[in-house]
């Protein structure tokens, strides 16, 4: 099981001030003026896919709910914000005495998520739901983002294990750890993040840095050493003088005289820097030559997935990859843009009143009221065909023609006769009670491996991907139109 305290992992602070400030000034506002109980509907979702992709991989529900199990203000706290000479004492009094109790649900992680469909959506006291915004949009957003780029290079790679090797490039030490439990999820198959193995059961890896070799007084004796210290898990790293010339032959002769004659098989050799393609296919030749078929080429130097496409293309001989700071930061896309917007408030008589966020940019109009998400499947080819946000009081009958179209260009239709549907969001806290227990990470990323599956490759390839529909119902899109057309009316005097 993961940790499931509200602390990071650098000093074990509790995280419930992890907020932005505004959200203390609107809420002691929304207190003052008697409306910090009005019941409202927050989503979380994103706009655009990371590198003009396809799709992204949900990951970071577990954190979420570890914050919103432990939400609690310490003398500390409120002293802190008695200082500001800001905030009532009836608001203080309020956040002394706090106790969580909305109801939330998410789509698990591990699932392939699209554009402008809640990935996490928050009912409950507007004080509650306004205050939990940045914690959501931090947690989501930056393991969604590393979830996805690592499936993209674990695509690429083809099948060969991707090893998360990005601790030391990390953008600090939260960075580091939850960073480690996203790449997994998103289809590595280990990290060298030891404390990652310790608080998630992720696999932890790792061989020896240059320094190793260095420290010896010839290459040859520095294999030799950790040949005799790691007799079951020996890979020599050969690249620290000169690959073909050096690295390579010393490691053979290790291989030949010490690790094979006592009865071990020789576990590999890394490369860590140099023209990949050529001395991958050079080292293969050699090793082969040697009788050493058996013997992985590991490769690390600050890979991604277009490095790895590309190599493997022109026919480098490569087992697994080691890769670091393009993954970890993100780097060639380094911000997910989610988002997090009131879509409706419940009035008096507990009816759903759906709100509206209008812009002149088309992409930042928001989808009104409490909705649901169905992704739909043809039976046929058991492929996800598109998904459909609906009203929550809106069911599919299944067997019954569907018809999608497209919110924006709504003359793009598909009308489908023989598919099934399956509900992406479940719930998570029941009146802030926890009712939802999260896989282990491991499972985590074998159904995120699963779930892949389910989608044309036409979706999932880097450049230019087919474009994955997320419809709306008629019932939704008809009510869209309504605020739109009730907000957006334009008078002259």
């Amino acid at each position: 099981m993961e940790n499931a305290k509200n602390f990071d992992v650098r000093n074990g602070r509790n995280l419930t001030m992890l907020v932005d400030f505004y959200e203390f000034t609107m809420n002691n506002g929304y207190f003052e003026n008697n409306i910090g109980t009005k019941i409202a509907y927050f989503d979380m979702f994103f706009r655009s896919v990371p590198d003009g992709g396809g799709y992204c991989i949900m990951a970071g529900v577990q954190q979420v709910i570890e914050y919103l199990s432990n939400l609690k203000f310490t003398k500390d706290d409120i002293e802190y914000l008695r200082s500001k000479k800001q905030f009532s004492e009836n608001f203080l009094n309020y956040l002394e005495n706090f106790e969580f109790c909305c109801d939330v649900w998410a789509i698990p992680e591990g699932t392939p998520v699209f554009p402008n469909e809640p990935l996490l959506t928050v009912r409950g006291p507007a004080i509650q739901a306004q205050f939990i915004e940045t914690m959501i949009l931090l947690t989501i957003n930056h393991q969604t983002l590393i979830a996805t780029k690592a499936s993209r290079i674990c695509k690429a790679a083809s099948g060969k294990p991707v090893m998360e090797f990005g601790s030391r490039r990390a953008q600090g030490y939260d960075g580091a750890v939850y960073g480690a439990r996203a790449a997994v999820i998103g289809g590595c198959s280990s990290t060298a993040c030891t404390i990652a193995e310790q608080m998630f059961g992720i696999p932890a890896v790792g061989t020896m840095a240059h320094s190793w070799i260095q420290l010896f007084p010839s290459e040859y004796e520095s294999f030799q050493a950790w040949a005799k210290v790691y007799p079951d898990n020996c890979i020599l790293l050969i690249d620290t003088y000169n690959v073909l010339k050096s690295g390579l032959p010393n490691a053979i002769k290790v291989f030949k005289e010490i690790l094979i004659p006592n009865g071990y098989k020789p576990k590999g050799i890394r490369i860590d820097s140099g023209d990949i393609t050529y001395l991958t296919k050079k080292c293969r030749k050699i090793l082969d030559e040697a009788g050493l078929e058996d013997v992985d080429i590991v490769i690390s130097n600050s890979l991604d997935e277009f490095i790895i496409r590309d190599v493997l293309s022109q026919g480098a001989c490569i087992d697994s990859f080691g890769v670091g700071e393009r993954l970890i930061t993100a780097k060639s896309e380094p911000v997910f843009g989610g988002v997090y917007k009131l879509v409706a408030v419940e009035g008096e008589d507990k009816n759903i009143i759906p709100k509206i966020k209008i812009s002149e940019n088309e992409e930042k109009i928001t989808n009104p009221g409490f909705k649901k998400i169905y992704r739909i499947f043809s039976k046929k080819e058991d492929k996800a065909v598109g998904d459909l946000i609906a009203l929550s009081n809106e069911n599919i009958n299944i067997g019954e023609p569907i018809e999608l179209f497209d919110p924006t260009f709504t003359w793009k239709k598909k009308r489908l006769k023989n598919y099934y549907a399956k509900e992406l969001l479940v719930k998570i806290f029941d009146k802030g009670k926890l009712v939802y227990e999260s896989p282990d990470v491991m499972d985590i990323r074998n159904k995120a491996q699963e779930e892949i599956t389910k989608f044309w490759p036409e979706v999932l390839r880097f450049e230019n991907p087919h474009h994955y529909y997320v419809d709306l119902s008629q019932n939704l899109w008809n009510l869209k139109q309504q605020l739109l057309h009730k907000y957006s009316a334009t008078y002259e005097e």
